[in-house]
């Protein structure tokens, strides 16, 4: 060949799909979900502060030029009535509308719909080109304005702009850079594949796969063609009940949600939605992100082709009123056909004055219609009520909405202090997870000794501050030290939590606690360090373990319990405990559980092998102490986890037992959580640091970091 048409790179190498380890081993257990998001990938680099550029945006400003742009209407991209208010409030409802309880992950925090796989699904059609109409607006105040805080934005000013009084508006919301992998959107290998793949039975919601909401790969909530496409409202209206509970919406919520979000706006089907180009992944690159090109070759609302659903739910779709409730309850309303082929309901002898303009032609009138999802709100008997009330009073339904609306687009920012501006609302809710203030003047010292002289165990100390401290999520800011929240329900009856020996725990440090003038939450804390310190002492080295005070302890009347239920752990490696036997390994439920506490892979190992030594497994098990000094801070898991003169023997489904390579004598026992560390090779390696002979003190120094990191999580009054 000659030389001059050799390829100068390997072919593919960068832009084509290789075969990974992974790929090639799918059962070796994949880290990926840990080393995400890393600093490199931020083009703002590691000393950028969100928070400090929000200081300097001119707030006021970028609220008049986000007005001014929702009727500026773009002749590339021409606005539905002169006005984008529903297509920017379909940005914004999508970003936040991916969010669900189960796991915290999805939402508009990270302003995660720029990315795959979020930007190309097929429920999110068109919402490129509402990202792309924002741009001159992001340009121009550039970092001191988040994507995520501008869609989230976009929507809010949008319903203000059309009549709607909002609850408010926090900024706050920090952008990532590459797409996340960590979130598990459903097994499908298809866009909208149906939904029985994802239930036990698709008779029974409540059979949906945990942790997913939305019914069908590549949709925000339901399909509104009915389940599985076949119309059904009141089959419709039990997918609708579970996806909305699923994302922590009570009924009057959903409702609310689900009138106020067609309300305005229209959805678009004026042709076949399978003439559409590529999605924005997939498209060529003279797309320049852009996706679902409509071969009409124009983006007039008669023309253009989003879901195949057609048509407006309101006569006035560019106002805030009561229409769409008009509509629903006062007219009988019949199946049909969009022009796409899409299932929807119109209304039977409606008249004209009920029947919104065209929004490209206002000579013309069009017919109104409805989804499947909306006619559950009429046919559904708990969802009619609400329906009714609403219908019968505007204003509370309006305050519904916008509560619904403010808590829908920020229920993962965590805690009311991450929340930045001046329409930050007075009010505290009760989904913030709200907690009081705790001292920060007490004798930390002298609340230590009490502790040590307490008669609790090591163990026991420990492990109540870390089953106190491993609910937060990053995912969603929730859970965490602050606020003592083990102590009440749910968590106190937590299986995981080992009530009776939490009782017991909480019996000793309740007094002392009080005695003091510290939180609960304090005290906690303060006991799994006397525990870890004395760990250290018992291994010959002199390390403190950092204390922050200020915890507060929350009430039973500030904890939505119903919202905590979802975020009882199931598994926790460090404790070398899972509740039952799941599809899902033991390692990789570890795996889960490290992410979303914030966890790096080496964090994660060293917490592991302290925690062995220190004695903290649930039920007082002896998996994975691989050590004759339970009680000292010492690196012998590490050291005999990798020592050949051991041998490794399955001795049930989930143990083993670590034998002497030369009698066969069994020496320890083991679980799939402890013997990952030496047979993942990556885990192995950070392993093999920890079994050095002069790593230690390091191994001690990387525990109390990797500890202090986890009791601090949720303090956010310490960034």
């Amino acid at each position: 060949m000659n030389e001059m048409n050799k390829c100068p790179v390997m072919h593919g190498g960068n832009t084509e799909a290789k075969m990974s380890p992974t790929e090639w081993w799918p059962k070796a257990l994949n880290l990926d979900i840990l080393h995400q998001h890393d600093t490199k990938s931020n083009p703002l680099g590691k000393d950028f502060d969100y928070r400090e550029e929000l200081k300097k945006l001119d707030i006021a400003a970028l609220k008049k030029d986000m007005h001014a742009l929702m009727t500026e209407s773009q002749d590339w991209w021409p606005a539905d009535w002169g006005h984008y208010g529903g297509l920017m409030i379909r940005l914004a409802w999508h970003s936040a509308g991916s969010y669900r309880l189960a796991d915290g992950r999805g939402g508009a925090g990270t302003g995660n719909i720029r990315f795959a796989p979020l930007n190309s699904w097929p429920d999110n059609a068109s919402l490129d080109k509402a990202r792309r109409l924002l741009w001159p607006i992001k340009k121009k105040y550039g970092n001191k304005v988040s994507w995520g805080d501008l869609y989230i934005l976009a929507g809010t000013i949008a319903y203000e702009s059309m009549g709607l009084k909002t609850f408010g508006f926090g900024f706050g919301r920090e952008d990532i850079w590459h797409p996340e992998k960590d979130v598990y959107w459903g097994a499908e290998k298809e866009w909208l594949a149906p939904s029985d793949t994802r239930y036990g039975s698709v008779e029974n919601p409540a059979t949906m796969e945990n942790p997913l909401a939305a019914v069908q790969m590549g949709l925000i909530y339901v399909n509104p063609e009915g389940v599985n496409g076949k119309p059904d409202p009141l089959k419709t209206a039990g997918q609708v009940r579970e996806t909305f509970a699923r994302m922590a919406m009570n009924d009057e919520e959903t409702v609310a949600l689900t009138v106020g979000g067609h309300t305005v706006g229209k959805a678009h089907g004026a042709g076949d939605a399978g003439a559409l180009g590529a999605e924005p992944e997939a498209a060529d690159l003279e797309e320049q992100g852009f996706g679902w090109t409509n071969p009409a070759g124009t983006a007039k609302a008669n023309m253009a082709i989003t879901s195949g659903i057609e048509g407006a739910w309101t006569a006035n779709p560019t106002k805030w009123d009561n229409g769409y409730l008009h509509l629903l309850l006062n007219y009988e309303w019949k199946l049909t056909k969009s022009p796409a082929g899409a299932n929807q309901w119109e209304p039977i002898d409606i008249k004209e004055e009920d029947m919104p303009v065209d929004a490209s032609d206002p000579s013309v009138r069009k017919m109104p219609m409805m989804t499947d999802a909306d006619m559950a709100m009429k046919m559904d008997p708990e969802y009619r009520k609400i329906s009714e009330k609403f219908f019968n009073d505007f204003d509370y339904f309006s305050d519904c909405f916008a509560r619904a609306w403010f808590k829908l687009t920020h229920r993962d920012m965590g805690p009311k202090v991450r929340y930045f501006g001046p329409d930050v609302p007075s009010e505290e809710l009760i989904w913030m997870d709200p907690v009081p203030e705790g001292s920060k003047s007490y004798d930390v010292d002298a609340v230590k000794a009490k502790i040590a002289a307490s008669g609790l165990s090591m163990g026991e100390m420990v492990s109540t501050a870390w089953d106190s401290a491993r609910t937060y999520r990053g995912s969603d800011m929730r859970g965490g030290t602050d606020g003592a929240r083990i102590r009440l329900a749910p968590q106190k009856d937590w299986e995981g939590n080992e009530p009776k020996r939490l009782e017991k725990v909480l019996a000793v440090l309740e007094p002392i606690a009080k005695e003091a003038g510290a939180s609960l939450a304090d005290v906690i804390v303060l006991a799994g360090n006397v525990g870890v310190e004395q760990a250290i002492k018992a291994a010959g080295f002199n390390v403190p373990v950092p204390f922050a005070p200020g915890r507060g302890d929350a009430s039973a009347e500030m904890t939505d319990a119903d919202s905590f239920d979802s975020m009882e752990p199931l598994a926790d490696g460090m404790r070398n405990w899972q509740k039952q036997d799941y599809v899902v390994s033991p390692e990789e439920l570890m795996l889960d559980r490290t992410q979303l506490m914030g966890l790096t892979a080496p964090e994660m190992t060293c917490l592991v092998g302290g925690m062995r030594m220190i004695g903290t497994n649930h039920g007082d098990t002896k998996h994975g102490v691989f050590s004759a000094k339970e009680g000292a801070l010492t690196t012998d898991f590490f050291v005999n986890l990798c020592d050949m003169a051991n041998k490794w023997v399955p001795a049930s489904k989930s143990t083993y037992e670590i034998q002497d390579r030369k009698t066969g004598a069994v020496k320890w026992t083991a679980t799939r959580m402890d013997l990952v560390f030496g047979s993942n090779s990556i885990l192995r390696s950070y392993a093999e640091v920890y079994a050095q002979d002069d790593n230690k003190e390091k191994f001690v120094k990387d525990f109390v970091a990797a500890w202090t990191k986890v009791m601090n999580a949720g303090r956010f009054d310490l960034a």
